[in-house]
């Protein structure tokens, strides 16, 4: 078990360990859930993605326009495993 302090402004720091544990990075979330026997549950916030967050992604990042015979071909080779 690892023994935080509390600072006088309420705040943790976690050691470096916890947070590769955690994989947790700069910048990264952290989720807190609060259960009823006055513990908590800490994880790493992990977005959730939908295809909505996926639409447009690209979007404006080339000029080139490929026709369908061109994706269908792409398509073919990825699945045959080639770049």
């Amino acid at each position: 078990m690892t023994l935080l302090t509390v600072t006088s402004r309420g705040q943790v720091t976690f050691k470096k360990e916890i947070l590769q544990h955690l994989g947790i990075k700069a910048g990264d979330k952290i989720e807190l859930e609060l259960l009823a026997n006055g513990s908590g549950l800490l994880r790493a916030s992990r977005p959730s993605g939908s295809i909505a967050d996926f639409v447009g992604l690209l979007a404006n990042k080339t000029t080139k326009v490929a026709t369908l015979e061109e994706i269908n071909q792409a398509i073919e080779a990825g699945w045959a495993g080639k770049k």
